[in-house]
């Protein structure tokens, strides 16, 4: 992990997070919600509103929008909409994560938990330099369970440990794992035996059958 700018951290660092148009975590990301209030009204778009009949989205209104259409929409040019941090990055989670981070379903409070954090970030907020040294702080505290799961937990163990882990975590979990597979198979031997090649095999096969013929 890495931060960037001078007092907001980032992710950029973690492995296999790459920012980036085309990145799947990315995307898959910007689809959760971000609780918004509409401070313009909104002509013609109305029907967008579930809770509403009305042809235009008044001031006043409160809706829950894609991160994606909630940075569109609140940004350093245009303020149309006011954005409240989702109920998972606020004080209350923040303090549960800070006493004991390796107890909490990550999961459960988002599988892009990191990735959405850091987008989160791009929002002039209060409250992002918080939950920038809580993210943080969150993957310090469970990086060496997690790896150390990675090599010694049983399978059983193992499934119920990788349902809590966000997709960060899956993702460094199954490094962890290959990392053991790849050291045994080198220690035993596997992964560098010697054999004979294809080519060098059936030449041998056909000088054998010309000398019986001959």
């Amino acid at each position: 992990m890495s931060f960037s700018g001078s007092s907001t951290p980032t992710l950029k660092s973690t492995p296999g997070y790459a920012e980036g148009y085309f990145n799947i975590d990315d995307i898959l990301a910007s689809q959760e919600r971000v609780p918004c209030k509409f401070q313009l009204p909104v002509y013609g778009l109305g029907f967008i509103d579930p809770s509403s009949d009305g042809k235009d989205i008044l001031p006043g209104t409160k809706m829950e929008c894609p991160f994606w259409l909630a940075k569109a929409l609140c940004s350093r040019k245009r303020r149309i909409v006011s954005v409240e941090i989702p109920k998972q990055y606020r004080e209350g989670y923040r303090e549960i994560l800070k006493a004991d981070a390796n107890v909490v379903d990550l999961h459960k409070l988002g599988p892009h938990f990191y990735t959405f954090g850091t987008q989160l970030l791009s929002f002039d907020h209060t409250e992002s330099t918080d939950i920038a040294k809580s993210l943080l702080q969150t993957f310090q505290d469970r990086f060496r369970k997690i790896m150390d799961s990675s090599q010694n937990a049983y399978y059983k163990d193992a499934n119920e440990l990788v349902s809590k882990l966000d997709e960060k975590e899956r993702e460094l979990f199954k490094a962890g794992q290959q990392g053991l597979s790849d050291f045994q198979r080198w220690e035993t031997r596997l992964s560098e035996k010697l054999v004979t090649s294809q080519m060098v095999a059936k030449h041998r096969k056909r000088k054998r059958a010309a000398m019986e013929t001959s």
